[in-house]
């Protein structure tokens, strides 16, 4: 097995807001499964690698922009488990930021190569004709869908959970594409409710997320997302900078951040029970924080602690 089966911890934390009473909360930290290869990209590369080994290819290819998790991820699974990675890059101008890039240059380091592609040629990353256009330029490869999410995916995620995740009221996860969550709800409990908090603005998750579950009635999306993909303010730079001060966890901005936020703010306006028992997903994706920080400074705001 390339990415052995592992079980995560979960924490519990009190996070304190003036004015109201302490909210007790459970984290799993599923950030922890491993140094680079954290949180559910561990769980949506397990299976696409052994299928990848067992189709006997030697190079995966996917896509992703500038901070993207799945890339960084991806670059460290291919050289830590021997396959090849190629990263088609959304945003040609990234060719000439591939240095200063965090994000980037971490894949670089892990052997990946890039393709950087103008946004609107990325819009084209499903389909067939492009695909035959890269099989062309780079040969044989296993190609792994941006974020990662595809049916294997979905599978790697349902292991999120475990029998004793089972006693909690409710989950919450962040969502980019769809693939964590349709894991999460496919091996919920029966009587479990499951909070996804998009990082993505619009209306099209339901229908994605439509597509690899079991149950309809189990799941709920929250708007949290801040203005869209990579928006982020002060309000929850602070908030993100204040759990960690009271926790000692660290949360990421584009994912975690604003789902735990989204948690504790539905708690404020009691639109959760107040006693009920909430187990937050830590998707990992702290990779990305040394990139925002450089963009935050840009825009003269407080950084990530």
């Amino acid at each position: 097995m390339l990415l052995p089966l592992q079980n995560t911890l979960v924490q519990e934390v009190v996070y304190r807001v003036e004015g109201a009473a302490p909210f007790r909360l459970w984290i799993k930290r599923e950030d922890l499964l491993h140094e680079h290869i954290s949180g559910n990209k561990y769980r949506k590369l397990r299976y696409n690698l052994e299928q990848a080994k067992a189709e006997k290819q030697d190079t995966l290819l996917t896509f992703g922009g500038a901070f993207s998790n799945h890339i960084a991820a991806t670059a460290a699974a291919g050289n830590e488990l021997g396959f090849k990675t190629i990263g088609v890059i959304r945003g040609d101008e990234l060719a000439k930021e591939k240095d200063i890039n965090p994000t980037l240059r971490f894949a670089q380091s892990q052997g990946m190569q890039f393709k950087y592609v103008d946004r609107q040629t990325y819009r084209q990353k499903t389909d067939p004709t492009f695909i035959d256009q890269l099989h062309q330029e780079y040969g044989r490869f296993y190609l792994v869908p941006e974020g990662g999410t595809n049916e294997l995916a979905v599978k790697g995620c349902e292991e999120i959970l475990t029998e004793t995740d089972m006693d909690y009221d409710y989950i919450s996860v962040a969502i980019g594409t769809g693939g964590t969550i349709s894991g999460i709800i496919n091996a919920a409990g029966k009587d479990q409710k499951i909070l996804g908090f998009p990082a993505l603005k619009g209306n099209f998750l339901d229908k994605e997320i439509e597509k690899y579950v079991n149950r309809t009635d189990n799941w709920s999306l929250q708007d949290y997302h801040f203005g869209g993909f990579a928006k982020i303010d002060k309000k929850l730079i602070t908030f993100i900078n204040d759990f960690k001060r009271q926790t000692g966890i660290q949360l990421d901005p584009l994912y975690t951040g604003k789902m735990a936020f989204g948690v504790i703010d539905m708690l404020r306006k009691s639109k959760l029970p107040e006693k009920a028992k909430i187990l937050m997903i830590h998707t990992g994706g702290l990779q990305g924080i040394q990139g925002m920080n450089i963009r935050l400074q840009t825009k003269n705001l407080p950084t990530l602690n």
